[in-house]
């Protein structure tokens, strides 16, 4: 069962989620894991990979837009993920339809009220169906 982790952001910006989604892919791909970073729409997808390739000079991340690169670390939208299935980092507002088939879901949540609204009934949707679900104040 997908365990589901919410990562509540003491910033109210998307830019503020974006570069936490960043710091999360970095963490888990240094573990060793696959990542995919998922967003409300290709825009987003688009800054987000921009913002992955320098959001910390000393870091690299190998990451792509297009499921057929074969890189440890996916950004997209939409409906589908690629082969992917072990972190989905949501971005986006709604639940991605296929978190299920990742071990692990990592919510990002900005103090914005639209953001806090979307969260709290994605935290239901998980809560109601029984998936395991925690909660993480981030400070900076």
């Amino acid at each position: 069962m997908t365990k589901v982790d919410f990562y509540i952001l003491n910033q109210g910006t998307a830019s503020a989620a974006m570069l936490y989604a960043c710091r999360l892919a970095e963490k888990a791909y240094r573990s060793g894991h696959e990542v995919y970073i998922h967003c409300e729409d290709s825009a987003a997808a688009d800054t987000l990979n921009q913002q992955l390739w320098g959001f910390r000079d000393e870091s690299f991340i190998p990451h792509s837009c297009h499921p057929g690169d074969n890189n440890p670390v996916l950004v997209g939208c939409g409906d589908y993920a690629g082969d992917h299935c072990d972190v989905l980092i949501n971005t986006a507002q709604e639940t991605p339809t296929f978190f299920s088939r990742f071990q692990r879901l990592a919510e990002i949540v900005s103090k914005d009220e639209a953001s806090l609204q979307a969260s709290r009934q994605r935290y239901s949707f998980y809560k109601n169906r029984g998936y395991p679900l925690h909660s993480h104040t981030i400070n900076g």
